[in-house]
């Protein structure tokens, strides 16, 4: 389906307030990318991160690499907020990452639990990667598509989630030395249906559709879910990628 920026806006937005209480998953995302990129190297000279939000990601590259000029982009204006409170030197871009035009090409771009956005993520790497140093790195997590199995199963709404191992041929073909790739899973655990339709509404993923549900269609998705699942649980299938410009 096409991609509608202007509805991941506006429900990101709305969910802002309550996105880190909420996005545990997303957290360890953030934490497992920059685990694994400090054992690669922790020294940039222009870092651009993609996709900012509310600063997760931010935090952990203000506490964890060494640089002399970050830039971030969000398509929220309100983002500029959270990433000036982690990095007050930061640059701020607003507006849709593959049409930005930073003013420096970057030892480092980064984004975490966004590249899933991408309606042609071939497309999306060969535009981000003119902003790249020769020998700099892409680092980011997305999701495959085993990700929210259980919505796709009862209402048919999904993003065009890649396989691992499509996304790292498109890598390959762009130019780029995989050099290191993770794909893991997390459940989480809900009392009822609707405290997990709750939770995705609160970590801006009701995004997948433009409908705005119905009493009576809520209902029903809750019954549907209670009677094809004993738990009341939504997975999720992160993968983290960090990879080389050649």
């Amino acid at each position: 389906m096409p991609t509608d920026y202007k509805l991941i806006k506006k429900q990101f937005e709305k969910s802002m307030n309550d996105y880190d209480k909420n996005a545990t998953v997303q957290d360890l995302m953030a934490s497992k990318l920059l685990i694994e990129l400090s054992k690669i190297s922790t020294d940039f000279e222009n870092i651009l991160e993609l996709g900012s939000g509310t600063g997760l990601l931010t935090k952990r590259i203000a506490k964890n690499l060494h640089f002399k000029l970050f830039t971030a982009n969000d398509l929220i204006e309100k983002s500029k907020i959270y990433v000036q409170k982690a990095i007050p030197s930061a640059n701020f871009i607003c507006g849709n990452a593959l049409k930005i035009k930073p003013s420096k090409k970057m030892d480092l771009i980064i984004s975490n639990a966004m590249f899933q956005w991408f309606e042609n993520l071939e497309k999306a790497i060969s535009i981000i990667k003119l902003s790249l140093k020769k020998d700099s790195l892409l680092a980011f997590s997305t999701f495959t598509p085993e990700n929210f199995k259980e919505i796709k199963e009862i209402s048919g709404l999904t993003l065009q989630y890649k396989q691992k191992d499509e996304i790292l041929k498109i890598l390959t073909s762009q130019g780029f030395e995989v050099l290191y790739c993770e794909e893991f899973y997390e459940e989480i655990t809900f009392k009822t249906p609707l405290e997990l339709l709750a939770h995705m509404k609160k970590t801006g993923v009701n995004s997948l559709s433009t409908k705005t549900w119905t009493v009576k269609e809520v209902k029903d998705f809750c019954d549907t879910f209670n009677k094809k699942f004993k738990e009341t649980k939504l997975t999720y299938s992160p993968l983290i990628v960090i990879a080389k410009l050649k």
